[in-house]
């Protein structure tokens, strides 16, 4: 029982890596807010966490209004009594597009979920950390973040944004007993791709050849474990740093 009595919120929990975030962490002995914009998929997590002997709130939450954001947390605070480990996992993709076909709206609304969702969760969190002296933030990332051509400019420049936020982090609160830091998954089977719209044909062939030497796609529980150990006293020393999950895909290049 690695996170016995620790409480967790995990934002995007109502499918893919999330959902198995969520679940792993109650089985690990964490109370859990299944934090998502969709709710009867957060509660069904929920109910799943419950049967199995855990204990779990299901939370609606839109990632970009600073409302749901505070809502969340405050959950955390009255249903468990605090807030030990916060998860930012939600996000979405963009359809490939270069910068030369980049649209304004497009931009601000993938950073506002991508990037400023994080920074709000973090922002609201880190009073609760503060006057515990203790805390910890996992962001989830991508290599997108840390790479050129795993996605579209927008995608890869709020993910390369998120690391950014997560090192400034880690360093900053590092002597408040505060740890930050971000997962970069590969390839994983979820259904972020749902989010995908218009897809640009240029962007996405130039990306062909990269993805072709990706030695295989990951599976949710595989992230979740590396979400676990971060989460966990067994990671007391990591801090303000990037773990890249993808199965070797990047030592390629």
């Amino acid at each position: 029982m690695k996170l016995k009595d620790k409480v967790a919120i995990v934002t995007g929990a109502a499918s893919g890596m999330g959902k198995a975030i969520a679940q792993l962490y109650a089985a690990e002995g964490a109370k859990v807010v299944v934090a998502d914009i969709n709710l009867d998929g957060a509660e069904a997590v929920v109910e799943e966490i419950i049967r199995n002997g855990g204990n779990a709130k299901a939370v609606s939450v839109n990632v970009v209004k600073q409302e749901d954001v505070d809502n969340m947390i405050d959950t955390a605070a009255t249903e468990f009594g605090t807030l030990d480990i916060l998860v930012n996992n939600a996000g979405i993709m963009d359809g490939f597009q270069p910068v030369g076909e980049i649209e304004d709206d497009q931009w601000d609304f993938i950073f506002d979920v991508n990037t400023k969702g994080v920074m709000r969760a973090m922002r609201k969190a880190i009073p609760i950390f503060l006057e515990k002296q203790a805390g910890v933030i996992i962001n989830t990332a991508s290599t997108g973040g840390l790479n050129g051509a795993h996605a579209g400019a927008t995608y890869g420049a709020s993910k390369h944004a998120v690391i950014g936020l997560t090192k400034n982090t880690g360093f900053m609160y590092a002597d408040e007993g505060i740890r930050c830091n971000t997962i970069a998954p590969g390839g994983v089977e979820t259904n972020i791709g749902s989010s995908m719209k218009n897809i640009n044909q240029f962007g996405f062939e130039r990306t062909k050849s990269v993805r072709d030497v990706m030695p295989r796609t990951g599976k949710p529980e595989e992230i979740a474990k590396v979400a676990l150990f971060l989460a966990s006293d067994e990671a007391s020393f990591v801090n303000g740093t990037v773990v890249t999950a993808d199965g070797g895909w990047t030592a390629a290049f």
